[in-house]
């Protein structure tokens, strides 16, 4: 299968057509948003937290990797 060019775009599994731009596919931003969003979220509590500078400089490693703190909690709520 030939990679798509900018100019004839690239089809989903919708059917919609998705333009090329820089050689990656646009179109596909609501995990970046949700991951963004989160980030945010998880930092504001972190910092609000931190009683200390240390405390805080661990709350924004750990609002970089809120998804392992999730996806672990999960699992044990699961008893995986």
């Amino acid at each position: 299968m030939e990679q798509e060019t900018s100019e004839q775009g690239a089809k989903d599994r919708c059917g919609s057509t998705w333009r090329m731009k820089g050689g990656h596919m646009c179109g596909c931003g609501s995990g970046g948003a949700f991951y963004g969003l989160g980030f945010i979220g998880a930092l504001v509590y972190y910092l609000s937290t931190a009683t200390s500078l240390w405390d805080g400089f661990i709350g924004i490693l750990k609002a970089i990797v809120w998804p392992a703190f999730l996806v672990y909690e999960v699992m044990k709520f699961l008893g995986m």
